[in-house]
């Protein structure tokens, strides 16, 4: 199943930025682990580090090119689900399925790349028109 979660926040913290993508990834952290009724903060954490990743790969890296932006959610799915299930035994306490977790995670990886894959053209469009609104230059110049 995709995390859609996991590709709305990295694409508020690709085209938004300005710490946006963390403050979205909290807010969708906390309603999640409410809405599940995990430990509240964890997804949180979790979610708002990759807003900030996203934020650092625009920074370094181009967002009109399709792998890139398949690598860089690949990525973030990696980096949230490892953690996730980091957590989970820690707290839990139980020994890790490395093998069931692996077949998940390529799964879920494999989703998340298959949803880029069609929804990259809105994505783009979308998120030049937020990054506008958003990041745009607006300096008034002295001469009218």
């Amino acid at each position: 199943m995709p995390n859609l979660i996991v590709v709305l926040v990295l694409f508020i913290g690709l085209f938004i930025g300005n710490k946006t993508g963390a403050i979205f990834g909290i807010i969708f952290g906390i309603i999640i682990d409410l809405n599940l009724g995990k430990t509240v903060g964890v997804t949180s954490v979790l979610l708002a580090i990759i807003g900030l990743l996203g934020e650092y790969l625009d920074k370094n890296f181009s967002k009109d090119s399709r792998v890139t932006i398949i690598v860089m959610s690949a990525i973030s799915t990696l980096v949230y689900e490892v953690c996730t299930y980091a957590i989970s035994i820690f707290q839990a306490g139980v020994t890790p399925e490395i093998l069931t977790f692996t077949l998940t995670l390529l799964v879920e990886i494999l989703f998340n790349t298959m949803l880029i894959i069609i929804i990259y053209p809105l994505m783009k469009k979308l998120g030049y028109y937020l990054e506008e609104q958003y990041k745009g230059k607006k300096i008034l110049t002295r001469y009218f």
